[in-house]
């Protein structure tokens, strides 16, 4: 006899799930599904494929030997549904029930289908993160900007996480300027933490091998964690041989390193093997050691409770159209090397290579070369949204478009940054070793060979003049451009021109 059936998804893969506690054991039946349309809505990246289903597999296992009753439906069973919806009706047929408990769904799409499906639905909330969505809603009533910042320090506050009292420890916020440091080769440099596929995971390697060879990415070798136990050694591991230069070189690219001080967590955090304030807490015991400086454990506790907070209650508050947001009318579409075509800029071809090859790129590669590129040409930001939604690891939604949509192609009009997030080639050459064997010169700013971000960023500028001349952080780059010779001002925009022409003809750039 079946009471009700529980939902869990495969990025609520968490024991403390409130839909989890709020079962019964006894008389609910908890459904997962493996399901067509949650592979295939963005065509994703193998590797992210295989690590939520893998994982997926682990966590209902574990489910079944502590004492639940798991439906379980796999992509090639013989009648699967190609829907969430789909399942839950199959599995309510069989069992002559039509109530449902769930945890609240983490993108629109799927909350739109459960509220529209014939059916009983319990939605509880994802006590998950530390900032509930009314909570969040509150924080941002009646403030004429919701910037991070302010929101983060309520964060720390309500966590008492690196607090003295009600003062920060080491009497500040935030220690982001000691967090750009350019990093240099270091052949002792640990890495993430990897691990060998057992036979569960070989199972759906195959699976996903034969499914979705065709998607962008590669598949093998796959290292990630797909169990909590996994998830806690990288964790640990993390937090023991890398957390100490976090800080220093969060912003750092190398292309001999691909992780450099990075946790690779976040793909663990957002599938729920990992809770937001044991990963903090872990940060804050070794600093508390003195065992890494207050900049990286800051820096890196700023990440989990301010930033990824902040951006799941943008997501929420902003509703569904959030996605299909286009405030500076871009609509150039997303140039062909974004899927591993040829291109002569050795920063976007490693930043897309290592995509490709790891369905990982940290934040700068992705802000900073990626989406400043795709920013300083004008591409459509929602096939830029689609692309990034598909091809790491770590991108579900509600994290993801508010990243891509809002702070990187300022598509929300501001509402997440100030101004936008667009430079020259300067930045990337300080902070990376790309720029040395590029087929463009960074140092010049005119001509075939100047770096096309030096050449489209005075574009960009001269196209959005109008929206951006008032804005205070950005009206000493107008007054460079008009202090410029015109003969100067004319090679730029021409060599922009040129630019953009070869795009829209396919040609290699």
């Amino acid at each position: 006899m079946v009471n009700r059936l529980v939902l869990v998804l495969g990025d609520q893969l968490s024991e403390g799930l409130s839909a989890l506690r709020e079962a019964d054991m006894d008389s609910d039946l908890i459904v997962m599904a493996e399901v067509l349309d949650e592979t295939g809505y963005v065509p994703h990246h193998p590797k992210k494929i295989a690590l939520v289903l893998s994982a997926m597999r682990h966590f209902a296992a574990a489910l079944e030997a502590d004492g639940w009753r798991v439906a379980y439906t796999r992509l090639d069973d013989e009648g699967a549904s190609k829907t969430i919806v789909g399942e839950l009706m199959r599995r309510g047929q069989e069992h002559e029930v039509s109530e449902v408990l769930a945890t609240r769904l983490g993108e629109w799409r799927l909350i739109e289908a459960l509220e529209n499906a014939p059916l009983s639905v319990t939605l509880l909330p994802d006590d998950r993160f530390i900032c509930s969505l009314q909570a969040f809603d509150a924080w941002a009533e009646g403030r004429k900007e919701l910037r991070m910042e302010y929101f983060y320090r309520e964060m720390r506050r309500k966590t008492g996480l690196m607090m003295e009292g009600e003062k920060p420890a080491g009497g500040k916020w935030n220690f982001d300027h000691d967090n750009r440091k350019p990093a240099s080769e270091d052949m002792l440099r640990s890495a993430p933490m990897q691990f060998t596929p057992d036979e569960t995971t070989e199972e759906v390697l195959d699976l996903v091998e034969a499914r979705f060879g065709d998607n962008f990415g590669e598949l093998r070798p796959f290292h990630f964690a797909v169990t909590r136990g996994q998830a806690l050694r990288a964790l640990d591991h993390f937090a023991k041989h890398l957390l100490a230069g976090f800080g220093d070189y969060q912003d750092a690219m190398l292309q001999g390193d691909r992780f450099l001080h990075h946790s690779v967590l976040s793909p663990y955090l957002n599938i729920g093997l990992l809770d937001p304030v044991e990963i903090c807490t872990r940060v804050e015991e070794e600093w508390k050691a003195g065992r890494v400086p207050i900049n990286a454990a800051e820096g890196f506790i700023r990440q989990v409770i301010g930033w990824r907070e902040y951006v799941r209650g943008i997501y929420f508050r902003e509703g569904p159209d959030y996605t299909a947001r286009n405030a500076l009318g871009h609509d150039r579409d997303l140039p062909w090397m974004y899927w591993g075509g040829e291109t002569r800029m050795n920063c976007v071809g490693h930043a897309v290579a290592q995509t490709r090859e790891e369905a990982y790129a940290h934040h700068i590669q992705r802000l900073m070369v990626t989406g400043n590129f795709a920013l300083l040409a004008g591409v459509d930001p929602g096939q830029l949204h689609e692309w990034y939604l598909a091809v790491y690891a770590d991108a579900f939604e509600w994290v993801e478009a508010p990243n891509t949509i809002g702070m990187s192609q300022f598509a929300d009009g501001g509402i997440i940054a100030s101004k936008p997030y667009v430079s020259s080639g300067n930045y990337i050459a300080k902070m990376s070793d790309y720029c040395g064997n590029c087929a463009y010169s960074v140092k010049d700013k005119v001509g075939e060979g100047a770096c096309p971000f030096n050449l489209l960023f005075w574009d960009f500028m001269q196209r959005h003049r109008e929206r951006f001349e008032g804005n205070p952080r950005m009206g000493q780059m107008y007054r460079t451009w008009d202090r410029m010779d015109e003969d100067k001002r004319d090679a730029v925009l021409s060599g922009a021109r040129r630019i953009l022409d070869r795009l829209d003809a396919g040609e290699v750039v």
